[in-house]
């Protein structure tokens, strides 16, 4: 699952006690655990063996370059969805021709760099967008790559509406129908090579079904393509594998491709190139937001805690209404979690609020949830806040992005450091 443990009642990432580090750098903070990221892409990497894929890390899920080149030194790629990704990715030190570039709003200028770096695929939203990638490719005289982003119409029942998006009723990609009248229309430009199929059907997937559901009817589209004179050297089957937000809520990776895997081999046997986008799966339970409790308080029949951070730092509770775990750092031996759940049964917990110091009420981190008592001045760790944590942060009510750590073994080293209040007005200067 990943490297964060209790050690005589103590969280430790990896070798390093996480209170360690809190005093010598302050809360709030991100910490990462490197093992657990290592361990994440290598596991995937050995469950998809036989399909040899092209593994490209979705970078919004964490931005952070020394992730990005931990990844890379293990032979990762990149799925970028903005200029700024681009340029985060190069500076990595990402081989180009591993990086795919999704998103439906892509600009002429971040199009025009794209092409001009060499990336592998961008991945087509919609006709329009093709029309202006290719003109821009003859414009410049270049050739590039592209694979349609077709939904399959299916989706995960435990995800959430804000990350599903392999319906037909979405902003992304189009449906299988349009997907041969697209290939009709555009399958033949000579500077826009269009010659490999996207899936992604949302994040996060909690079994093989849709995945195995959304490949069958692209493997059918694709034999479709192939009799009209088309033929497809890449299937992107996209990310959204799952993370443990509860203990063994997720399949493993072993489970997700002896699903996969025996639909694609022929394909891949044919001479064919498949490619994995994952993120969070990677991501997030490789990171912990650590937090200092400020205050507690009575509201009528609700017990608060008051910590420095809050939905300007991880955002995901509120706007997702996710469920994250939450746990004092030092709770003591007799109150160490068993297990990371929402139905944990242990003496001597208090149902509280866990919220920030946000003028808005809808930052909170955890809403009635059961805790060993805390006090003022103790530290609370929220788990799996690795992805989509510190990429989503903000400076709402003037405040200061937090620090990044990255644990390696017995050692630690700040990645970013912490923003002060001369950075929130460094470019209104």
């Amino acid at each position: 699952m990943d490297h964060f443990n209790y050690q005589n009642g103590h969280l430790h990432c990896e070798e390093v006690a996480v209170a360690d580090i809190a005093r010598r750098v302050g809360t709030p903070v991100y910490i990462y655990s490197k093992a657990t990221v290592r361990g994440h892409f290598n596991a995937l990497k050995t469950a998809f063996a036989p399909l040899a894929p092209i593994i490209c890390y979705s970078i919004k899920s964490c931005a952070n370059l020394e992730i990005l080149r931990t990844l890379i030194a293990d032979g990762s790629g990149m799925d970028v969805v903005s200029g700024g990704e681009l340029f985060k990715a190069q500076k990595a030190g990402c081989d180009v021709k591993k990086i795919v570039y999704a998103g439906v709003g892509k600009t002429d200028a971040e199009i025009e760099t794209a092409i001009h770096a060499g990336i592998g695929w961008f991945n087509i939203e919609s006709e329009e967008e093709f029309a202006n990638i290719a003109s821009i490719a003859k414009r410049l005289n270049m050739q590039a790559h592209g694979a349609l982003r077709v939904n399959p119409d299916v989706a995960d029942a435990r995800t959430h509406a804000k990350t599903a998006t392999g319906g037909k009723e979405t902003k992304f990609g189009v449906d299988i129908e349009r997907a041969k009248r697209f290939f009709d229309a555009f399958g033949n430009d000579a500077f826009l090579k269009l010659d490999s199929i996207h899936l992604h059907i949302g994040s996060p997937i909690y079994s093989p079904e849709p995945y195995v559901k959304a490949i069958e009817k692209a493997l059918i589209l694709i034999e479709d393509l192939k009799k009209a004179g088309h033929k497809i050297l890449t299937l992107d089957i996209g990310g959204g594998f799952a993370a443990d937000y509860e203990t063994g809520a997720s399949p493993s990776y072993q489970e997700y491709a002896d699903a996969i895997v025996p639909l694609l081999k022929p394909f891949k046997d044919a001479g064919g190139t498949i490619i994995l986008e994952p993120g969070r799966t990677i991501i997030g339970n490789a990171g912990i937001l650590v937090s200092e409790v400020l205050y507690r308080k009575q509201g009528g029949t609700k017990n608060f805690v008051i910590v420095d951070t809050g939905m300007t730092h991880l955002i995901r509770p509120t706007l997702y209404e996710a469920w994250m775990f939450a746990w004092p750092v030092a709770p003591g031996i007799n109150m160490t979690p068993p297990n990371r759940s929402k139905t944990l049964e242990m003496p001597g917990l208090e149902k509280v609020d866990i919220v920030g110091p946000i003028c808005e009420s809808g930052d909170y981190l955890a809403k009635e949830r059961y805790i060993p008592p805390t006090k003022r001045g103790d530290l609370l760790a929220i788990f799996t806040a690795g992805a989509y944590g510190m990429v989503m942060a903000s400076n709402y009510n003037a405040q200061p992005r937090p620090p990044e750590v990255l644990v390696d073994g017995n050692t630690f080293k700040v990645v970013r450091r912490r923003e002060t209040y001369e950075d929130l007005i460094t470019c209104e200067q």
